[in-house]
């Protein structure tokens, strides 16, 4: 009862907080939003399964460019409907192709995973690139109405808000389920998990596609909050980076993990180091070394072992001698 009151007042918290914030700190928030959802998305394979992929941003990509093409196509004027269909459209064509791709790549593991994601990711951005009719190298328009006198950055917090909300459940509910449990036998140890009636294959590809579906929806929205986009604008390496540093720094397979380390790193690096751009891959460097270092669970990780450790039992007093 007490999470969920405290829950409610972040969120109460959190709706009220532009009328107080100049936009420049209100875009930063939006960004947050934004990337804090991401890890969460990335968390199901890499905090859940054990499976890191270091090309995730190939679905933030292709959702964006999907959504564009598809409105486009379809000839939908700007408005609510048009925006939803966008986002929804992103979702299910990063689905379908992680659907396409997950059974040859999922036979890999560790590091040789994360690499062929990677590769995927650098593949598909040059096929945005080259390809005419994709348009990735002289970028897209994709029309945003925005409802009534409000600003674009107050838009887009709202949206990007709520689409943490949606991620951080559907996180949530992955994690209390049984698909959730699999997942985790998973991450411990896989062929064990095999051999005990685990559906390993199914449940990666389940997990696969639900991290690539959050990942693209999050990517078409991001494409619409930017209005022109071009390759370079979505197929960026650093946000498949950042996803595994917030991860790591806030505590990887946790739900509060990836939000807090997004919230830390963003601090340090937007608000602290704001006006010092040079410094930025420089502190997230040092910072990522120290938790590492320090906290191998994260940060969500020190706060469990500070909240569960004992206090230390005194010695029983000696038991007083008899008088004879």
């Amino acid at each position: 009862m007490m999470r969920f009151l405290g829950l409610a007042g972040a969120v109460a918290a959190a709706a009220v907080l532009p009328e107080f914030l100049p936009p420049f700190y209100v875009r930063v928030v939006q960004f947050f939003f934004f990337s804090a959802a991401l890890a969460l998305a990335w968390n199901i394979m890499g905090g859940f399964a054990g499976y890191w992929s270091f090309g995730h941003t190939v679905f933030i990509g292709m959702g964006g460019f999907a959504a564009a093409h598809l409105v486009t196509a379809l000839g939908l004027s700007a408005g609510p409907v048009q925006m939803v269909t966008g986002i929804v459209f992103g979702a299910l064509f990063c689905g379908a192709f992680a659907a396409i791709i997950a059974y040859p790549i999922l036979r890999l593991r560790g590091i040789y995973f994360a690499i062929a994601m990677l590769g995927i990711s650098q593949v598909v951005a040059e096929l945005a690139n080259n390809v005419s009719w994709v348009k990735g190298d002289v970028g897209l328009f994709i029309e945003t109405k925005l409802p009534g006198d409000i600003a674009p950055e107050r838009f887009y917090y709202y949206v990007f808000g709520g689409l943490l909300l949606v991620t951080a459940l559907a996180s949530f509910l992955i994690l209390r389920s049984r698909f959730g449990y699999g997942l985790l036998a998973i991450r411990e140890d896989e062929d064990t998990a095999k051999m005990l009636g685990v559906p390993t294959e199914k449940l990666k590809i389940l997990g696969f596609v639900a991290s690539a579906a959050l990942v693209g929806m999050l990517g078409a929205t991001y494409a619409y909050s930017l209005g022109y986009f071009t390759t370079g604008s979505l197929f960026r390496v650093d946000f498949s980076l950042n996803m595994i540093i917030y991860c790591l720094i806030g505590g990887i397979g946790t739900i509060a993990g990836p939000i807090l380390g997004a919230a830390v790193m963003l601090f340090l690096t937007q608000v602290v180091l704001g006006g010092v751009l040079e410094l930025h891959l420089l502190v997230t460097g040092a910072v990522v070394v120290v938790i590492v270092l320090s906290m191998p669970d994260g940060i969500m990780g020190l706060l469990g072992s500070l909240t569960t450790r004992k206090p230390a039992t005194p010695p029983a007093p000696a038991s007083p001698e008899v008088a004879r």
